[in-house]
């Protein structure tokens, strides 16, 4: 795949900065006919000329330019990281290497990172010594329990999944620009982003391209975030955090979610109209989980008027769940709105008539900072942000509601 051979991405980008393969030789220090060999590669793994040779030197094409700014993109991030390590790597580290290094951090233990690989468990050692004996350091502190990356190691760890998540976005684009769907999608979304405005989005994006594979990841907001910053997610679409969790990553405002509360066809309470916050403290919930943007609201519901919060309570972000709970029992549910919306819709589950206070919360794009996304991404992204503007609007009138 282009962009395996980091010497050849090298000699790629020193030919665009010198317009010469005689000059790209002279700064890479290799021969002349290297450089030829070089791009006649990243060409045949392209699929399409890079250049144009014309008598004045070397003139990236439509494909090299796009190539061209993934490579320094990539090349920027993974020298930076192997610098610090040790600056002899910039020269010497190769791709299979630095894939070795990623599977011995995550799964700290040589043989598991092997098997993760699908390589012999002496190919993932000696890949990792050649890196420690050119950098003239360990990377890893060796104990009969496994292996612990030192912090610098981490930092090159993370630092090679952004540049070859770079080199794949540098391999979609290309096949876009030869009418090839090249590559995935992998988005991870939040449970409202699942129920809305994903699906809107995807159907329309299937649309004009129907074979681009696109892989939706569920989790935790903290799990999502760690592989988003490592680049193994290319966004993440949900509930926005206040302030920014971390100065890597942007968010987007798309719209505002407010919360709503729920209860079975048979509850008393399905049309009662004069609930107060505190006729609701000795309930039985089902709310999402402690950490989450919902639940902080549902608690400050009954803090910020000096109550404790509800005591009788189950964990879950799961519509379904709630809705097979609810049918069965008198409890309640505290969940976003347009999360609920279809089941609402199909009268599976009630809006229990009270306006949550102060539930309005905004969902957007959680998006790396330095991130620049492919055409399709680009297409993906702008469906969403459509969907998202048609469909959210707040139907339900509680307006006439007595205040809480």
């Amino acid at each position: 795949m282009i962009g395996d051979n980091l010497r050849h991405l090298r000699v790629f980008r020193a030919v665009c900065d010198g317009g010469s393969a005689t000059r790209a030789a002279e700064s890479c220090l290799v021969s002349q006919p290297a450089v030829t060999q070089a791009l006649g590669k990243l060409e045949a793994e392209a699929g399409m000329a890079l250049f144009f040779r014309r008598p004045q030197g070397f003139f990236p094409t439509q494909a090299g330019e796009a190539l061209r700014a993934r490579a320094e993109r990539a090349l920027a991030v993974l020298d930076a990281a192997l610098e610090d390590v040790a600056p002899r790597l910039v020269l010497t580290a190769t791709r299979p290497q630095l894939m070795a290094l990623i599977a011995s951090v995550e799964a700290q233990n040589f043989s598991l990172a092997a098997r993760r690989l699908g390589v012999a468990q002496p190919t993932v050692h000696r890949a990792v010594t050649q890196l420690e004996r050119e950098a003239g350091r360990a990377l890893f502190q060796r104990s009969s329990t496994g292996i612990l990356p030192t912090r610098s190691c981490n930092n090159l760890a993370r630092a090679a999944r952004l540049s070859f998540a770079e080199m794949s976005q540098a391999r979609a684009e290309l096949g876009d620009l030869a009418g090839r769907e090249v590559g995935q999608i992998v988005i991870g979304a939040m449970p409202l982003g699942r129920s809305h405005p994903l699906p809107h989005a995807l159907v329309s994006f299937r649309k004009s391209r129907p074979n681009l594979p696109v892989r939706i990841v569920e989790g935790t907001y903290d799990e999502l975030l760690g592989q988003l910053r490592r680049g193994d997610l290319d966004f993440l679409i949900g509930a926005l955090r206040d302030p920014v969790p971390i100065e890597d990553v942007v968010q987007e405002w798309v719209f505002d979610d407010t919360l709503v509360l729920l209860c079975g066809g048979s509850h008393p309470w399905r049309h009662r109209t004069d609930l107060r916050v505190a006729d609701l403290a000795d309930q039985h919930w089902l709310v999402p989980r402690d950490g989450t943007p919902t639940r902080s609201q549902f608690d400050a519901m009954f803090t910020t008027r000096g109550l404790h919060p509800p005591h009788s309570i189950i964990e879950t972000g799961s519509v379904i769940l709630m809705r097979e709970v609810l049918d069965q029992t008198d409890h309640l549910a505290c969940i976003s709105w347009l999360q609920a919306k279809a089941e609402i819709a199909r009268g599976l589950v009630h809006v229990v008539p009270f306006e949550v206070p102060n539930s309005s919360r905004a969902i957007g794009l959680t998006l790396r900072r330095d991130w620049t996304p492919t055409p399709a991404q680009s297409q993906l992204l702008n469906l969403i942000r459509k969907s998202a503007q048609e469909n959210s609007s707040y139907s339900m009138n509680l307006s006439n509601l007595p205040a809480n």
